[in-house]
């Protein structure tokens, strides 16, 4: 895994600010790979309740983020109760490796 300790406690804590501790967040594709190089951090976050306007959150989130890493590039997927599965998210399950 391709982050360190502090970048996943501040994810980790930054998830918990934004969205509430019973968040689970995963870490997927490229950053699970040693001996690549570079990339963006791809997160899965999964809420336990519905969101009522996803995009904003998942704006909030990759902002925040992407402050608090000093501008790596971060995206999000968000899974909730109330919004439609896509491919993605079986993937990012899969592979995904909880921080």
């Amino acid at each position: 895994m391709r982050l360190s300790t502090a970048s996943r406690q501040l994810i980790r804590q930054t998830i918990t600010e934004l969205v509430g501790a019973q968040a689970s967040v995963k870490l997927f594709g490229s950053r699970l790979d040693d001996q690549q190089k570079g990339g963006d951090i791809d997160l899965l976050v999964t809420v336990l309740h519905s969101v009522d306007n996803p995009a904003m959150l998942v704006a909030r989130i990759g902002a925040a983020l992407h402050r608090a890493l000093d501008g790596r590039k971060v995206d999000i997927v968000l899974q909730a109760p109330n919004l439609q599965r896509q491919p993605i998210h079986k993937i990012a399950e899969a592979e995904g490796v909880e921080l």
